[in-house]
């Protein structure tokens, strides 16, 4: 999928880099933007405070989501977008260091379409990245953006 938007929630700065990096890297044609916690997610998401131009802030078509977030954890920013008529259809790929079952199971029934346990080698987290972004935007088609 050719400029497609990725919302990265990330709040590890290397982590951030490293994402960067890897869809260079990876040729993966795709716009990724970056917040830091689960509030600034949720701004984001439904384009409140400095996201509220939807031009500034345009709906992702895909979401990378970490559990261990500030303000508003992960497990919410989830709920809360699969409770949104407007958002529920974006698919959210968690991913995370958590590897607690209650953690995957919650996220499943959440809704998450996947959850993947992010690797402690940086090369191995770039290689996660550029396949998960090779899959879900080269393989995967995505539903049409309604905005």
């Amino acid at each position: 999928m050719k400029d497609a938007v990725v919302l990265l929630v990330e709040d590890n700065p290397a982590e951030q880099n490293l994402a960067r990096r890897s869809f260079q890297r990876g040729h993966i044609d795709a716009d990724l933007r970056i917040v830091s916690d689960g509030e600034e997610a949720l701004d984001y998401l439904f384009r409140r405070g400095k996201f509220a131009n939807a031009l500034n802030s345009p709906k992702p078509d895909l979401i990378l989501l970490d559990l261990n977030i500030p303000k508003i954890d992960g497990k919410q920013v989830l709920k809360s977008i699969k409770d949104d008529k407007r958002l529920a259809i974006i698919p959210v790929i968690v991913l995370t260091t958590s590897k607690k079952e209650e953690d995957i199971v919650r996220t499943y029934e959440l809704g998450c379409n996947s959850f993947l346990i992010k690797p402690v080698e940086v090369d191995e987290f770039i290689k996660t990245l550029r396949e998960l972004g090779s899959y879900w935007l080269k393989l995967v088609v995505l539903p049409p953006k309604e905005d």
